[in-house]
C-alpha cells in the first residue's frame, strides 16, 4: 500500500537532484578549462628569437648582393692570331713587372714586319729616284729659260738696230717690222718656258709628297707591327699574382682573346647588384655597408651602371678598409646602401620575417610574460640592423622574431 509522501521529503529529493546537477555542470566546466589547458599551444621561450622594441634613429637602406673582387685587376689579350708556344708561369704565381708568362707564335708576324721594312727601304730609293729625275727636269727646264731669255735679248738688239737704220734711212719698214714680231714671238715663248718651269716644280713637289706621305703610312704602319711583336712577347706589366693563364701549349688563341688575368690580391672591391626598382636610391658618392658574417664593413659606392639588365643594376662599392683579412676573392656578401635617415623611431631587431614594407601578423609576449599574443602590425623601412615600426609595438615590448608559421592558426601561445 502506497503511502503519501510528505512534502519535507519531496522539497530534500528536489535539493540533492539539484546539487548532483549542479555537480555535474561544474566538473564539465572543470573538465573543458583542462582541456583547453591541454589543447592550447605552447612553447619553450629559449627556442624562439626574441627582440625589445625600442626607441632610435635608423640609417634607412636598400639591400642587395655582392662579390668580393681584387681592387685591380688587368686581362692581357692576345695582339694577334696565333699559337701557344710555351707557357712559363702558372696561375697563382707572383710575378713581377716584365716577368715572361707565355710565348706565342711570331714567325709569320715578324716576317711580315721585315716585308714591310724593305717595301719601305724601296719606297726610299723610288723617292730619292724621282728627285733625282725631277732635278734633271728642271734643271733642262732652267737651261733653256736662259737660252730663250739670251735669244730674246739678241732678238731685241736687232730690233733696236732695224729701227736705227730705218731712222737714218738705210733700212726699211718691212724689217723693222719682221724684228718686232721675231721679238713678241721670242717673249711669248719664254714666258711659255717659264710657266712650264713653274708648272714642273709643282709637279715634283706634289710627286715628292706623295711619296713622303706614302713612306710616313708605311713607317707607322711598320711601327705598330713592332709594337704588336712587342706585345706578344707577353710579360708582366706589373707586381701582382697571376690569377689565370691559358697553359694549353699548341692552342690556337685569336686576337682578343684572352690569354692571362693578373691580379693585385692584397686590396679589394665589392661588385654588387640589386633590383632596378631601386635605382634612384643609388648614387656615386652614396655610404655604403658590406656585411661578411658577422663583420661589417664601410665603403662608398664609386660607379654604377647606367642602364639594368635582367632587372638588376650593377654598383661597385670602394671599402675603406680594402685590406681586411676576411675579404678573399669571389666571396658573396651582402650589400646595403644608405639612402634615409628617419630620427626618434620605434624599431625592432631586423630579422627574416621582415620582407619588406608592409603588415604583419606577430606574437608579442604578454604583460605578464605568460603567453605569446598575435598582433596586426604595420612595418616601415629598414637597414641591415632595425625595422622601422609605424603602428602595432611600443618601446619596451617583447616581439617574437622567428618563423611562427606553424602557429598561424593559433591567437595566443603560452610560455612553458
Amino acid at each position: 500500500m502506497d503511502r503519501q509522501i510528505s512534502d519535507t521529503e519531496r522539497k530534500k529529493t528536489s535539493r540533492r537532484r539539484w546539487l548532483k546537477a549542479a555537480g555535474i555542470g561544474l566538473a564539465a566546466v572543470a573538465a573543458i578549462a583542462v582541456a583547453g589547458r591541454v589543447i592550447r599551444p605552447s612553447i619553450e621561450l629559449g627556442s624562439i628569437n626574441i627582440g625589445t622594441a625600442d626607441r632610435g634613429t635608423i640609417d634607412i637602406t636598400v639591400s642587395g648582393t655582392g662579390n668580393v673582387s681584387p681592387a685591380f685587376e688587368e686581362i692581357i689579350t692576345s695582339p694577334i692570331s696565333t699559337r701557344i708556344m710555351e707557357v712559363y708561369r702558372q696561375a697563382g704565381d707572383s710575378v713581377g713587372p716584365g716577368t715572361p708568362l707565355l710565348r706565342l707564335d711570331l714567325q709569320s708576324t715578324e716576317t711580315e714586319a721585315n716585308k714591310m721594312a724593305d717595301q719601305i727601304a724601296m719606297k726610299r730609293h723610288e723617292l730619292h729616284q724621282q728627285e733625282v729625275n725631277s732635278d734633271t727636269r728642271l734643271s733642262d727646264l732652267e737651261m733653256q729659260v736662259k737660252v730663250k731669255e739670251m735669244t730674246l735679248n739678241r732678238l731685241e738688239a736687232e730690233l733696236n738696230n732695224e729701227r736705227y737704220l730705218d731712222s737714218i734711212g738705210s733700212g726699211t719698214g718691212d724689217r723693222v717690222r719682221q724684228a718686232e714680231l721675231a721679238c713678241k714671238t721670242g717673249r711669248l715663248e719664254l714666258e711659255q718656258l717659264r710657266q712650264k718651269l713653274a708648272n714642273e716644280r709643282l709637279v715634283a713637289r706634289a710627286g715628292e709628297s706623295v711619296k713622303h706621305l706614302d713612306i710616313s703610312i708605311a713607317e707607322k704602319n711598320l711601327a705598330e707591327m713592332t709594337r704588336t711583336l712587342d706585345d706578344a712577347r707577353i710579360t708582366s706589366p706589373r707586381s701582382a699574382t697571376l690569377t689565370y693563364i691559358n697553359d694549353q701549349i699548341g692552342e690556337k688563341v685569336t686576337e682578343g682573346q684572352k690569354i692571362a688575368v693578373i691580379s693585385d690580391l692584397s686590396h679589394f672591391r665589392v661588385d654588387g647588384e640589386m633590383p632596378d626598382a631601386y635605382s634612384d636610391r643609388v648614387a656615386v658618392g652614396g655610404q655604403a655597408v658590406v656585411r661578411i658574417g658577422r663583420e661589417r664593413l664601410e665603403g662608398t659606392v664609386s660607379n654604377v651602371t647606367p642602364l639594368s639588365q635582367g632587372g638588376v643594376i650593377s654598383f661597385t662599392i670602394r671599402l675603406a678598409q680594402d685590406a681586411h683579412p676576411r675579404l678573399r676573392s669571389g666571396l658573396r656578401t651582402d650589400v646595403y646602401i644608405k639612402c634615409d635617415v628617419v630620427d626618434d623611431a620605434v624599431r625592432i631587431p631586423n630579422s627574416p620575417v621582415y620582407t619588406g614594407p608592409g603588415k604583419y601578423e606577430l606574437f608579442v609576449v604578454s604583460a605578464d610574460g605568460s603567453a605569446l599574443e598575435r598582433r596586426e602590425v604595420v612595418l616601415g623601412e629598414s637597414n641591415y640592423e632595425f625595422v622601422q615600426v609605424v603602428s602595432g609595438i611600443a618601446p619596451g615590448e617583447r616581439v617574437v622574431l622567428s618563423d611562427m608559421t606553424k602557429y598561424k592558426e593559433s591567437n595566443t601561445i603560452s610560455i612553458r
